[in-house]
């Protein structure tokens, strides 16, 4: 089993979800509907937030190198419109710019990124990994407001759940509580190690172990689905709605903690 998608696989699942998300939104009743895991935010203003971060993300990934993103008069117009057939339309020019940008640099091409600190190179490869998630968990986002949730497919999510360890959990800035080792294991055989620690996060990843056992003895470790591993790391659902061993303060403190703080 590859332990990160391809290039192809990356972009074919974003144009995938992209079209999920579409479709959801279509079906939505209201789009001053609230969100329940997206508190403060109607379906529209979800839809907004993921539309300007795409047109963001693909002005970064066109810029190629640089110590910070392109200003918003690059990439923030159109706005995103209130009548609803037109913001479907909005939407999917948003996710089609960033696929073209992607398309056209390639999985290596050097690019501003927020996660310099981190496990994950600052390349359009990793932009793509990155985008694909968001994409992804806003999705079921939308599913959720529907009332018709929806695990994420197996492949998004056992690449999200190593991707946002590498990219959203591993860093330089210290770990400021005691010094703990975490464990994650997807039912689907993969997992991980997150160390923690004054040096900081850093994470690697464990042979398969057997449903429901750990051949170690960290000081938390959690058993699930990827998808449902992917959405505890969203604060989407809890950790307690999984297999949970060790000392369970400890994903609260992970789910609290702000590395940049």
């Amino acid at each position: 089993m590859r332990e990160t998608l391809e290039f192809p696989d990356l972009l074919r699942l974003i144009d995938e979800r992209a079209a999920a998300f579409r479709a959801a939104v279509a079906a939505a009743p209201d789009l001053d509907a609230q969100v329940p895991t997206c508190p403060g935010w109607t379906l529209f203003d979800l839809v907004r937030h993921l539309g300007e971060g795409r047109r963001k993300w693909a002005a970064i990934v066109a810029a190629g190198p640089a110590s910070a993103p392109p200003d918003r008069s690059v990439w923030g117009s159109p706005a995103a419109p209130r009548d609803r057939e037109a913001l479907l339309d909005w939407w999917t020019a948003s996710a089609q710019q960033l696929l073209d940008a992607l398309r056209e640099v390639g999985p290596d091409r050097n690019c501003w990124t927020w996660w310099d600190t981190s496990q994950s190179p600052q390349t359009s490869g990793a932009g793509a990994r990155h985008q694909l998630q968001e994409i992804a968990v806003h999705t079921y986002d939308v599913q959720v407001t529907l009332g018709a949730p929806q695990p994420l497919p197996d492949e998004v999510a056992l690449d999200g759940v190593d991707e946002f360890q590498h990219t959203c959990c591993a860093t330089t800035s210290a770990w400021p509580h005691e010094p703990a080792v975490v464990h994650y294991h997807a039912t689907e055989g993969r997992s991980w190690r997150l160390d923690l620690s004054a040096a900081g996060a850093q994470v690697a990843r464990l042979p398969a172990t057997m449903p429901g056992e750990d051949p170690e003895d960290p000081d938390a470790a959690l058993w699930g689905t990827a998808s449902e591993l992917v959405l505890v790391f969203y604060g989407r659902i809890p950790a307690d709605a999984l297999k949970v061993g060790g000392d369970p303060r400890i994903f609260d403190q992970l789910l609290a903690w702000d590395p940049d703080a």
